[in-house]
């Protein structure tokens, strides 16, 4: 392994563990400040401070199915190295490191939860548009996912990704 490729590693642990930490800590003070109260309006009528258990995923859905999300979660999460282990050092995949590592976080953070609690801790509600209540963990994957989602429509050549593909390596050796 290269020392540039350490380097990139050891970032991103250390991000890893930073964005976790924000997670965990916004949860934490927001059971300890929102618990048991009422939500705690930001913008009148439109954003507001609203504490929930969530034994479910998005929209409410899959509830308390924690096995599954674990599982999910650990996946994802040895996809992830995966991908990031294979990545080259290149700064055009930079952005790609650092959406993997917030969607890693995000899954971290909400594993975490589902452990210790058995539920997620949910806080963010924007009421005008009665969105679902989220959390930092899944404001991570939400904005990690988008950001990939454009680096592969505008950034990104299909040959960018040709490191994932080990049968596309085989097959140019025999030709």
């Amino acid at each position: 392994m290269s020392k540039h490729k350490l380097k990139w590693m050891i970032i991103d642990i250390l991000f890893l563990i930073l964005l976790i930490a924000l997670d965990q800590i916004t949860k934490y003070l927001a059971v300890v400040k929102l618990k048991d109260q009422e939500p705690f309006e930001i913008i009148h009528k439109v954003f507001e401070l609203h504490y929930l258990e969530n034994s479910g995923a998005a929209f409410g859905m899959l509830q308390n199915q924690k096995i599954f999300f674990i599982f999910v979660a650990v996946a994802i999460l040895f996809i992830i190295s995966y991908v990031l282990f294979k990545t080259p050092d290149h700064k055009k995949y930079n952005v790609l490191h650092l959406s993997l590592i917030m969607i890693a976080s995000g899954a971290i953070g909400n594993m975490i939860d589902r452990i210790r609690y058995d539920y997620v801790v949910d806080f963010f509600y924007f009421k005008l548009i009665n969105f679902p209540i989220f959390n930092v963990a899944d404001i991570y994957v939400t904005v990690a996912t988008v950001l990939i989602v454009l680096i592969i429509i505008f950034v990104y050549k299909e040959d960018d990704f040709s490191f994932l593909n080990m049968k596309q390596k085989r097959y140019r050796q025999i030709k």
